[in-house]
């Protein structure tokens, strides 16, 4: 209990759960995904919880493997998703957009995830690419301690941005 004290004290954003509150209103957490649908928006990783996408209470992996015919299905259905969302796009479709984390719950996609979706968003809101590009550069989170992950993006966050963005 002490130990839990402590941490709430040392990191009292993350002992409440790092939420992120718009306008008063809690929206998320910078901890766990959340499913964004609409074109307007960047999207995240598949969420592997069930019954409810992004459900902390379901964390875990599908533990299914690569030559799993589900997962198989459920990757091409993904792409084509992505594909059906923007069909101009012939680049190939990051993994990450068509596969869950491990824990199902991850609220990043890397750089290239993020980049993959640049030419939507800016097309569906009509802003310039370029903004977006710039915009996805600036929520470019990099390695932990400068040598731990990888480059990630926090999807609630950015998404937050672009609103701000389309805003101004």
């Amino acid at each position: 209990m002490l130990l839990a004290g402590a941490a709430g004290t040392i990191f009292p954003f993350q002992a409440r759960g790092s939420l992120v509150a718009r306008d008063g209103q809690i929206i998320g957490s910078n901890l766990i995904g959340q499913e964004f649908t609409s074109p307007r928006y960047f999207w995240g990783r598949p969420s592997a919880t069930s019954p409810t996408a992004y459900n902390a209470a379901s964390s875990s992996g599908s533990n299914l493997s690569a030559t799993n015919k589900g997962l198989v299905q459920a990757v091409r259905e993904r792409i084509a998703r992505l594909h059906a969302a923007d069909p101009t796009n012939t680049a190939p479709v990051p993994t990450d957009l068509v596969t869950a984390s491990g824990s199902g719950l991850d609220p990043h996609i890397t750089p290239a995830g993020a980049a993959y979706q640049v030419e939507r968003v800016a097309r569906v809101r009509h802003l310039d690419p370029k903004r977006i590009r710039a915009l996805v550069e600036q929520q470019t989170e990099g390695r932990q301690l400068g040598f731990l992950g990888e480059p990630r993006v926090n999807v609630l966050r950015l998404n937050l941005a672009l609103d701000a963005l389309e805003r101004s």
